[in-house]
């Protein structure tokens, strides 16, 4: 098997890990191609990321254009994508996943031309993702997000937003407005009736106005229920196309992705991906 390996050496594991990784497919018979595949000149049987999941952007741009799979090496923070998909974090075992070469569909979703597979959004979380350093990740890791995450929500303001999606319109004010391809996502979310293989995308729009509120939103989604409850609005479609009164960041996956105005939309079946075959 020829693969091409996308691992961030800049990640709070990568820089340990990538030797590890590099000697562990070598030692599955995974020839390596890393850069340019088209400068190499090389036909690759899949493409693998060995990073989080911001590694997964690049990569899944890659897999898509070569119509070959995905592997994953976790090497992240929270690595959403993976633990959806039941990939082990730990090294040896993820690569026996790549090696014995099973594969799943999945879903993907663009917005501004990146891709994304777990979530993209507005609000808190564009400010938690600049206050992120890599430096302060890789010295803090979760800790260092879970401050950040605090600090974006003291300084959090509400904005007004049109949701266009199924030839209706809504008006909202909120302070976050998530876009989720999976069923996983936000770091410790999981949601029972939503999947990513589906074939839809679910909107969540917060605005808390009260401490109330605060505590129903945060039982509804600890629950795991894709349920409305006061200061949370929650709809499904494939498409949705949100715009703002002024432009606001976006961060897919933990990538920056644009500003809005924007259309999110979901690709059925656009990426097979190599999963345990339990």
């Amino acid at each position: 098997m020829i693969a091409q390996l996308f691992i961030n050496e800049h990640a709070r594991r990568g820089r340990d890990a990538a030797p590890f990784v590099r000697d562990a497919l070598r030692r599955s018979g995974v020839q390596v191609v890393e850069g340019s595949v088209a400068d190499a000149g090389v036909a690759v049987d899949c493409v693998i990321a060995a990073g989080g999941d911001g590694t997964l952007v690049s990569a899944i741009r890659d897999a898509i254009a070569l119509g070959v799979p995905l592997g994953l090496i976790p090497l992240g923070t929270f690595n959403e994508l993976a633990r959806t998909l039941g990939i082990p974090i730990d090294i040896e075992r993820a690569v026996e996943v790549i090696a014995a070469a099973h594969q799943r569909t999945i879903d993907v979703a663009s917005v501004n031309g990146a891709y994304f597979v777990n979530e993209a959004s507005i609000g808190i979380s564009s400010r938690v993702t600049r206050l992120q350093t890599p430096e302060l990740k890789q010295r803090y890791g979760f800790f260092g997000v879970l401050a950040t995450a605090m600090t974006a929500m003291r300084h959090a303001r509400p904005f007004h937003a049109e949701l266009h999606f199924d030839g209706t319109c809504e008006y909202v004010r909120t302070i976050q407005l998530t876009v989720a391809n999976s069923h996983r996502f936000g770091g410790f979310l999981q949601v029972a009736d939503a999947a990513i293989d589906d074939g839809w995308l679910d909107l969540y729009s917060i605005d808390i106005r009260s401490l109330w509120e605060a505590f129903s939103i945060a039982r509804a989604m600890i629950a795991g229920k894709r349920r409305e409850v006061p200061g949370l609005r929650v709809r499904r479609a494939t498409r949705f196309e949100i715009r703002t009164r002024r432009p606001h960041r976006i961060i897919a996956d933990g990538e920056p992705a644009g500003e809005t105005p924007a259309v999110f939309e979901v690709i059925p079946g656009a990426l097979r991906v190599f999963v345990p075959a339990s």
